[in-house]
């Protein structure tokens, strides 16, 4: 459990936020020119250069904070290097800043859509402004702010800034990249993701569900679908079937969600389907509601209930785990830094709320080992969406410009209660 140094020096009122505040605004026009260019390099996954890119131009707008980069190549060959930067300090103690380098959008889908950096009001549209570039560029704001305005803080504690080149796609090794770069000093990891909104209230991330990903592939037998239909075993048919128990899984209560995402089956229309494969995922927020639909899912291999009337031949259902995200419950570790920001929130007169959201983050792979928090990034919307209609019914992903200075100044707040200084 973290000490959350609740010491006298900490009383609302003792942190000046005008002048904070004031060197804020006056950095964002550099903050921005920053976002821009990240969000001007397409950073798709499986865009192997543009990832390496936008990972070295991330390391030149750190250096000048005294942040020396390395690179630490991913397991899969065709993804970009992880990232990380590290600032020595003066004590034992240090924090590990995450954040992610990649992107959903491919470079095709961002031409034929026109998503690209785009100034409305307010809004700041873009491949990246919510998720995650706008988390990158806080982690800018927070650490230039407290070079000049904290020095000391600054200086005492050893900073490591950790980016997953491929957090958009199942990359476990980013784990070991965390795990290797933590130390017994590490306080907290503290991921800048986007915060969430309710009421328009915003709100940290306490948990986040883990995600399962399966395969249920059917076997049956392919006969001539006119002169020897009553030989042939259907493979679509008992797939279908079998979705349908997949999908009756789901318990909204329980928190778990089952999702069948694809289905594909048969070759030709007058051929009795032999195969028939579909694939989905199922997600929980506790390891127990987890492991339960896991092992529902594996109960249901083994013979179907379709079969050939002229032998009685039986479909073969094989269910697989492709992959699995451990979940990220709540727990003490985590809750003690939601304490300690919303702590900061109510001295600084902010209203601020905490949710457990159902998609993944790096915070899945890493709460067990440090205590971790997750939303410290701006505010936005629409993340994982390029399309935009005439009638304004889907708009893409954007981050509001506003958003960054009061975020700001809460993380650097609570910053300031947690390394005690």
């Amino acid at each position: 459990m973290i000490d959350l140094c609740r010491d006298s020096r900490h009383l609302p009122g003792m942190l000046n936020t005008g002048p904070l505040k004031q060197f804020l605004e006056d950095q964002m026009p550099a903050a921005l020119g920053i976002l821009r260019r990240m969000v001007e390099i397409n950073s798709f996954t499986g865009n192997r250069v543009g990832v390496n890119q936008l990972g070295r131009f991330t390391a030149q707008c750190f250096a000048p904070l005294g942040f020396s980069a390395e690179y630490v190549p991913s397991a899969n060959p065709a993804w970009g290097d992880h990232l990380v930067l590290t600032r020595r300090g003066c004590s034992s103690k240090s924090l590990a800043l995450i954040s992610h380098l990649d992107t959903v959008f491919p470079p095709e889908e961002e031409e034929r859509n026109n998503f690209r950096w785009q100034l409305e009001g307010d809004r700041i549209f873009g491949p990246g402004t919510h998720d995650i570039k706008g988390g990158s560029v806080m982690m800018w704001l927070v650490l230039s702010a407290l070079q000049v305005q904290f020095p000391k803080l600054f200086a005492n504690i050893t900073w490591k800034l950790i980016w997953n080149s491929s957090e958009e796609c199942y990359s476990p090794d980013f784990a070991e990249v965390c795990r290797t770069h933590f130390d017994d000093g590490t306080l907290a990891a503290l991921v800048f993701e986007s915060e969430g909104r309710l009421d328009n209230i915003p709100q940290l991330i306490v948990a986040r569900k883990g995600r399962g990903t399966w395969r249920a592939t059917v076997g049956g037998r392919g006969s001539h679908a006119g002169g020897k239909h009553a030989h042939g075993v259907n493979a679509i048919v008992q797939l279908g079937r079998t979705v349908q128990r997949i999908a009756a899984l789901t318990n909204y209560e329980r928190g778990l969600t089952v999702n069948v995402g694809t289905i594909n089956g048969g070759t030709v229309l007058n051929r009795v389907p032999h195969e028939a494969v579909a694939e989905g995922e199922f997600r929980a927020f506790t390891p127990e509601v987890f492991m339960q639909a896991k092992q529902d899912l594996l109960a249901l291999a083994g013979p179907g209930e379709v079969h050939s009337s002229a032998d009685g031949y039986a479909c073969k259902v094989q269910i697989e785990i492709l992959t699995e995200s451990a979940p990220w419950p709540r727990n003490p570790g985590t809750d003690g830094l939601f304490q300690l920001w919303k702590q900061t929130a109510d001295e600084l007169g902010l209203a601020l709320n905490c949710e457990e959201r159902g998609g993944l983050s790096d915070g899945n792979l890493i709460w067990d080992v440090v205590p971790t928090l997750d939303g410290l990034g701006p505010w936005g919307d629409n993340d994982h969406c390029s399309e935009r209609s005439p009638d304004g019914s889907k708009l893409p992903e954007f981050v509001e410009a506003s958003s960054f200075v009061p975020k700001a100044v809460l993380n650097i707040a609570a910053l300031q209660k947690l390394c005690g200084s």
